[in-house]
């Protein structure tokens, strides 16, 4: 499948269920902890600076957006989780908004980020149970991988896949916003499900 990721537009952006798209587009989620790097991935894929913004203050938006890729199907922000700083108020209309996009049956598949250096927390974990348990297909960016020697790396790796979450044979895709790593991977990845829609 032939697609320009640099025909790229912010076509929704979504703080209510009702304002989701209603077309039948192919949707791959892009899912993981506040500070993990979506925006910068999302910019790289399709070749913008700054197409989708890096907040300096992690969990600060609470919308999901869609983003059309060359009008073919969608890359969907989901907001970051896992932001201990936000009051309850706030962490619940992101638990409301989240559980709406899932359970519409909106994901079509899930680009799940983690932090290489940090490894699954808690909280991703959760999500990735969640995921399994919700047999939605997805597969692991692993995000920074710049800040990791090779060996540290390697490790780093080594223990996603052994992590008992992470269902066998899941793609884990190092990925670092600074030097590129990993950018072309992630788009075949992402290609890779949509052509299962």
């Amino acid at each position: 499948m032939a697609i320009n990721f640099n025909n790229c537009e912010l076509s929704v952006t979504a703080g209510f269920e009702s304002q989701f798209p209603r077309d039948r587009l192919c949707r791959i989620a892009l899912s993981g902890r506040s500070n993990v790097g979506k925006s910068s991935l999302l910019n790289k894929l399709v070749g913008r600076k700054s197409l989708a913004r890096v907040s300096g203050s992690p969990g600060k938006t609470i919308t999901i957006n869609f983003y059309k890729i060359d009008g073919k199907f969608y890359l969907v922000d989901l907001p970051g989780y896992g932001f201990a700083k936000r009051p309850p108020a706030d962490r619940e209309k992101w638990s409301a908004l989240t559980d709406a996009y899932f359970r519409s049956g909106q994901p079509n598949a899930v680009a799940q980020l983690i932090d290489l250096k940090v490894g699954a927390t808690a909280d991703d974990e959760m999500m990735l149970d969640f995921l399994n348990q919700s047999n939605i297909p997805y597969f692991i960016i692993a995000t920074k991988s710049d800040k990791l020697n090779s060996t540290q790396k390697k490790a780093a790796l080594e223990a996603l896949i052994e992590n008992p979450l992470v269902k066998p044979g899941t793609a884990i895709i190092p990925f670092s916003a600074l030097n590129g790593e990993g950018v072309e991977d992630c788009r075949k990845a992402v290609l890779a499900e949509v052509g299962k829609c």
